[in-house]
């Protein structure tokens, strides 16, 4: 779904302005949408097309690294055969939830939100977007704010400084900046990385490619596991795709989370069945405890899966190899080890991670005063302390990205409803408790992590202010717990209502 104009309007107002139509914007409206029918809400969007991630992204191969029945929304079932589903199944998976719930009208596409300011006299926010091609700057009002920008910045991913890269005669790519017309056919590729986006596209070009080689410093853990959920096939025709989906939805669920939590019980015997899964896997007389032992902790960073076993079987066919070393510099014709070994190649691809972003980069501001996402706190991982009317959806790190996303789009309807109910304007959590301790909001040891969750909000030690990666934790606080919290302060103002809310704004 694109849009050719840049805007039906120059400004709106509404109850909800969501920035963002990725996998959470468009989860927090179709919440909206249903829960709330008489909310009035926009989508502001960036680029030309919902989808977030997965519009963005082109690399080849380009697929969930979770299961769809969890990555996929609570409310809407995931039918296809496909448990870990290419990018352009997940498309069409959004696009699909637009259109049922009649999304379209509300988003604005080629709207870049540079800043948004809370007035506290007025109780609401003002947003002001570039638009796409013009100098013309958009405004909007809203009551309260939705940010579901994600973690990354879509403009550009992180590839280090690599000594010599200039001398280098053949065609260097990031996977966030995949050009259209790269052929890799025949050709020698190396990928610089152990990641997720690394294991994903290294069996998908081995298809085509003379030879990819996986150019890592240090191993990672991974995991085979089916590409298609028999289960889940043969729960369908029995009950329905709806009783279906809620059934395999809680057994994912339950598995993931308990291959979690041996791994963090029992982190010896999970390492051995994993490092043993990978023996299974590869060729006798593989030299596993080289390129597939890792040295860090199982979970400090999050573990990749691949489908059906898809790079154990292109390692073991020839069509792609591993090799564990470091870059001492780029050649005219490939890349020099510093064991010695030059890797020949014809395209390199840093799948060397992404950039970390809080927001949107979003300029935010309370009364005139800036807020730096750093020196805030996160409440119920949702909202931030010091800022009004203000809700953010950011996802699991070790279970489904989705999952958090309706737990904290279903209490945001609930607080809306609470607030209405007893004639709030405004809420704002405000952290006063000396005992609790600010720490960071993700614990991942991942370079990636390290390098941006500085710039991130932080986390708190204890009570609404810790960030849960434990999904039924944030059931109990989320889902089932109560809206009412010594933490929030509401508030009763009485705004200046403009007079351009009008149906179109919806």
């Amino acid at each position: 779904m694109t849009n050719t104009t840049t805007s039906r309007t120059q400004s709106a107002d509404v109850d909800v302005l969501i920035i963002g139509a990725g996998i959470s914007g468009i989860g927090a409206a179709a919440h909206l949408a249903s829960l709330r029918p008489g909310t009035t809400f926009a989508i502001l969007e960036g680029r030309d097309s919902v989808g977030g991630t997965w519009s963005l992204f082109r690399y080849p191969g380009i697929r969930s690294d979770s299961d769809m029945p969890t990555f996929g929304y609570g409310f809407k079932p995931w039918t296809h055969r496909k448990a870990i589903a290419d990018g352009h199944l997940i498309l069409d998976y959004l696009r699909q939830t637009v259109a049922e719930y009649g999304l379209a009208p509300h988003i604005r596409f080629g709207h870049q939100v540079l800043g948004a300011e809370f007035s506290s006299a007025e109780g609401r926010w003002t947003v002001t977007a570039r638009q796409t091609g013009s100098r013309e700057k958009a405004r909007f009002t809203a009551r309260f704010l939705f940010l579901g920008t994600g973690m990354y910045d879509h403009e550009a991913g992180f590839t280090p400084e690599f000594t010599g890269i200039e001398d280098f005669a053949g065609t260097v790519v990031h996977p966030q900046q995949w050009p259209e017309d790269l052929d890799h056919t025949g050709k020698r590729v190396t990928v610089i990385g152990s990641g997720a986006t690394a294991v994903t596209l290294i069996p998908s070009m081995a298809r085509s490619a003379a030879h990819v080689t996986m150019l890592q410093r240090s191993p990672g853990y991974v995991l085979s596991i089916p590409a298609q959920d028999v289960v889940a096939r043969a729960l369908r025709k029995a009950v329905g795709p709806r009783r279906a989906h809620r059934i395999v939805r809680r057994k994912n669920i339950l598995f993931t989370r308990g291959v979690y939590k041996l791994s963090r019980r029992a982190p010896e015997l999970m390492r051995r069945l994993l490092i043993a899964h990978v023996r299974r896997r590869l060729p006798a007389h593989y030299d596993v405890d080289t390129h597939f032992t890792p040295r860090y902790a199982l979970w400090d960073q999050r573990l990749c899966v691949v489908p059906d076993g898809d790079l154990f079987k292109a390692i073991s066919a020839g069509r792609a190899s591993v090799v564990t070393d470091h870059i001492e510099r780029f050649t005219r014709t490939g890349i020099l080890l510093k064991s010695g070994q030059e890797l020949a190649a014809d395209i390199v691809v840093t799948a060397t991670g992404l950039t970390m972003s809080p927001f949107g980069k979003i300029r935010l501001g309370v009364d005139g005063r800036a807020v730096d996402p750093q020196d805030t706190t996160a409440y119920k991982a949702m909202m931030l302390s010091g800022v009004p009317n203000l809700v953010f959806a950011l996802g699991y790190t070790n279970l489904s990205w989705t999952l958090k996303i309706d737990l904290v789009c279903e209490h945001f309807c609930r607080l809306l409803d609470h607030m209405d109910a007893h004639g709030y304007d405004a809420v704002e959590p405000v952290l006063d408790d000396p005992s609790v301790e600010r720490v960071p909001y993700l614990d991942l040891s991942s370079n990636y992590v390290r390098r941006g969750i500085g710039s991130f909000p932080r986390a708190g030690t204890r009570g609404p202010w810790t960030v849960e990666m434990a999904y039924e934790k944030d059931v109990e606080r989320l889902r089932e717990g109560p809206v009412e919290d010594r933490a929030l302060r509401f508030t009763v103002t009485t705004p200046a209502r403009s007079s351009s809310r009008t149906e179109e704004a919806r």
